[in-house]
């Protein structure tokens, strides 16, 4: 399960989507390489801090209850539509970026987006803004895992912990970012982050 749900992230991630979202965010031609490596670095960055918070007992039932009220997946039948607000929700709180964001990364979420800038090369402002836009995707696509698979509470903390191992394993931004989320990372990361740079980042849209 835990690579059916990177598989159905990664999915989404086609050169329109990447386009798409490059224009969301004020980027020129030339920033889209930088764009798409950016937004590898929010999933994997939303990944690994969910995976932190769902890992007690407070934290995995509080998601599982958002996803039951607000995240049924459906964002995923017209992605493109659905952020571009041509296509509205069942639920509003689905598009609500910068309420996701608050909840997962709470005050680290300026620090993450500091760290996937000086990796991507995109500026930290426009990370700011994609962090926003991708969010209720994630959240989207870990709901619609839910409900395929009939996960409850304790199997949505499983799926979430293994995915993050597993991305932990296949690309080491991915082990810096999670350590940046844990309690004791500290400041030194960003620079270990920007030396692997995109190229690392863009791991993430390899098919298997």
């Amino acid at each position: 399960m835990a690579t059916e749900l990177m598989n159905l992230l990664q999915g989404q991630f086609s050169d329109s989507m990447i386009g798409f979202l490059n224009q969301q965010i004020g980027g020129t031609k030339s920033d889209k390489p930088k764009t798409q490596a950016a937004a590898a670095g929010i999933v994997s960055t939303l990944i690994g801090a969910l995976a932190t918070n769902a890992a007690t007992p407070k934290g995995a039932e509080s998601l599982d209850k958002a996803l039951e009220r607000d995240h049924d997946g459906s964002i995923l039948d017209d992605v493109i539509g659905m952020l571009s607000g041509n296509r509205q929700p069942a639920s509003q709180k689905a598009l609500n970026g910068a309420g996701i964001i608050s909840h997962i990364l709470g005050d680290r979420s300026n620090g993450a987006a500091d760290m996937i800038g000086k990796a991507s090369g995109l500026d930290a402002g426009k990370v700011n803004n994609l962090m926003m836009i991708l969010a209720p995707l994630v959240m989207g696509a870990l709901g619609k895992t839910k409900k395929q698979q009939g996960l409850n509470v304790s199997d949505l903390a499983g799926l979430l912990i293994r995915t993050k191992n597993e991305h932990v394993q296949e690309n080491p931004t991915m082990a810096l970012l999670t350590r940046f989320l844990d309690k004791d990372g500290d400041g030194s990361i960003v620079d270990d982050v920007a030396n692997i740079g995109m190229r690392m980042l863009g791991n993430f849209f390899k098919r298997k």
